[in-house]
C-alpha cells in the first residue's frame, strides 16, 4: 500500500508540473498555469480551518477567484470541471463576492504537493476551490470542487435541461426542493436524463428513489448512506443537518416525488 500511495504521489507530481486551468469566459478563452498563478499579484496565503476535502485544517497558496472571473456578471452560472469528470455549477454572485463567504482558488505548489485525499485520490490539486468564512454563505460541500482543470460559462440550469422544470403550477416546496436538487445534487446525479454529471445515477429514470425507499429510508439514506447500505466504493456523501436542515431535506423529497410523475425518456 505505500508503495501504491508513492506511485500515486509521484504520478501527481508529474502532472502538477504541466498544470493548467482553462478559462472559458466572458473575456474570452485563457490558460492559466500553476506557476503564474502562483506568482499572481494577488496570490497569499490563506488559513482554512475546517476544510472540506481533508476534513481538518489546511494552509493554501490562493488568490480570489472573483480576480480570474473576467466579464462574469453576478447573474451569471458557472461549471467547474474535475479530472475525474465531477461537475459543480454554482451562480456567479457568491463567487464574485468580496466580503462574508469568500471563494478562494487554491493552487499546488509542484514543489510542495499537497496530501493524499484517500488511497485513491492523490491530493485535491492542481487546482481546489476553497472558502473562507463558508457559513456566512450558506455554502454547501458540493461548492468545494477539487481537481479542477476548466471553468466556463453556463445558461442556467432551467433553460439548459427543461426536463428537470416541476410542472408551472407545482407548490412552493416543489420549487424550493427544485433549487436545492441543482445545489446539492446536480454535481453528481442526472435526472430524466438531464444533467451534466455521470457520476452517480440518473435519480427518475428508470426509476425515482421515492418509489422503491419504503417510509423514511429515503431520508435516512439521504443523511447516511453508510448506515443503510455499506459498500466500500461507495462515494454518496452523508448530508448533515448543518449543510441540509430538516425542512430543507423535507423540500427535496417532495420534489422527488413530484417528478416521478414527469418521468421524460432522454
Amino acid at each position: 500500500m505505500r508503495i501504491l500511495l508513492t506511485c500515486l504521489c509521484l504520478l501527481a507530481s508529474g502532472l502538477l508540473a504541466a498544470a493548467e486551468l482553462r478559462l472559458e469566459l466572458p473575456g474570452g478563452t485563457r490558460t492559466w498555469d500553476s506557476a503564474t498563478l502562483l506568482a499572481h499579484p494577488q496570490a497569499r496565503d490563506i488559513e482554512i480551518p475546517q476544510d472540506v476535502a481533508y476534513k481538518r485544517p489546511m494552509r493554501y497558496r490562493a488568490l480570489p477567484l472573483a480576480s480570474l472571473l473576467e466579464g462574469v456578471q453576478p447573474g451569471d452560472h458557472l461549471q467547474l470541471v474535475a479530472l475525474d469528470g465531477f461537475t459543480a455549477e454554482l451562480p456567479a454572485a457568491p463567487l464574485l463576492a468580496s466580503s462574508g463567504a469568500r471563494a478562494w482558488l487554491a493552487v499546488e505548489d509542484p514543489q510542495a504537493p499537497w496530501p493524499p485525499i484517500s488511497q485513491r485520490t492523490p491530493s485535491a490539486g492542481p487546482f481546489y476551490l476553497v472558502w473562507s468564512d463558508p457559513q456566512l454563505g450558506d455554502i454547501g460541500p458540493e461548492q468545494w470542487p477539487f481537481q479542477i482543470t476548466r471553468i466556463h460559462l453556463l445558461a442556467p440550469v432551467a433553460q439548459r435541461f427543461p426536463a428537470l422544470l416541476p410542472a408551472a403550477e407545482a407548490g412552493a416546496a416543489v420549487q424550493a426542493g427544485f433549487a436545492l436538487f441543482q445545489k446539492h445534487c446536480l454535481a453528481c446525479h442526472r435526472l430524466n436524463g438531464a444533467g451534466d454529471s455521470a457520476f452517480g445515477p440518473d435519480l427518475n429514470l428508470p426509476h425515482n428513489p421515492t418509489e422503491y425507499f419504503a417510509g423514511d429510508f429515503l431520508a435516512r439514506y439521504i443523511r447516511d448512506p453508510q448506515a443503510l447500505r455499506q459498500w466500500p466504493q461507495a462515494r454518496m456523501p452523508g448530508f448533515a443537518t448543518e449543510v441540509l436542515n430538516d425542512a430543507e431535506l423535507t423540500d427535496l423529497l417532495a420534489y422527488l416525488r413530484h417528478m416521478a410523475g414527469r418521468k421524460v425518456a432522454p
